[in-house]
């Protein structure tokens, strides 16, 4: 409960990193923002891939995205991390901090 009222109060923990993060988006979608802000918060920088009517790009993401088309998709060190909610339930089990650590190689820390 208190891990709750903290991160209400004081945003998520802010995470230092130099791991690569991607996340394509779209300018419309709220959960793009949604994803975006959760990132920005935690201090996280990231390469956005703005794919507003670009076929091209859609379908290259969607190929690394295990074919998910919806938007956005987030990537940590070219590994997929999923969308919005994958994002956030990461970040509330605090498995999201453990990947964005560097020295970590892998999705699979232990947690």
């Amino acid at each position: 409960m208190f891990d709750f009222l903290k991160k209400l109060f004081f945003g998520p923990k802010r995470v230092q990193t130099t791991k690569s993060v991607e996340i394509y988006t779209w300018a419309s979608c709220p959960y793009c923002w949604k994803a975006k802000s959760l990132l920005k918060r935690k201090g996280v920088g990231f390469q956005e891939h703005k794919i507003d009517g670009d076929d091209k790009a859609r379908k290259r993401m969607s190929q690394r995205a295990q074919g998910r088309a919806s938007v956005p998709q987030v990537f940590i060190e070219n590994q997929h991390i999923g969308g919005c909610d994958d994002l956030h339930a990461l970040e509330h089990s605090g498995e999201l901090d453990l990947i964005l650590r560097d020295g970590e190689d892998s999705l699979d820390a232990p947690s």
